[in-house]
């Protein structure tokens, strides 16, 4: 993953991420999730939506267009 990439979104629920991941990805916005929950357990930490810098204005138009 390419260390310049900006959050767009954190959540603690692994499919939210994965839906705003995938509906960025359908939008030709290239976007991973980097999880840092914690592999015990899982429901303690949070997963954040990462993008590129270039798209981060037309990510968060997304997020925000879709009330997610």
């Amino acid at each position: 993953m390419n260390s310049n990439w900006i959050k767009v979104y954190t959540t603690e629920n692994a499919i939210t991420a994965e839906i705003i991941k995938q509906g960025l990805l359908e939008s030709e916005i290239p976007a991973v999730v980097l999880n840092k929950q914690d592999s015990s357990y899982g429901t303690f930490g949070v997963l954040n939506v990462m993008v590129s810098p270039e798209h981060f204005d037309l990510a968060i138009a997304y997020i925000l267009e879709n009330e997610l």
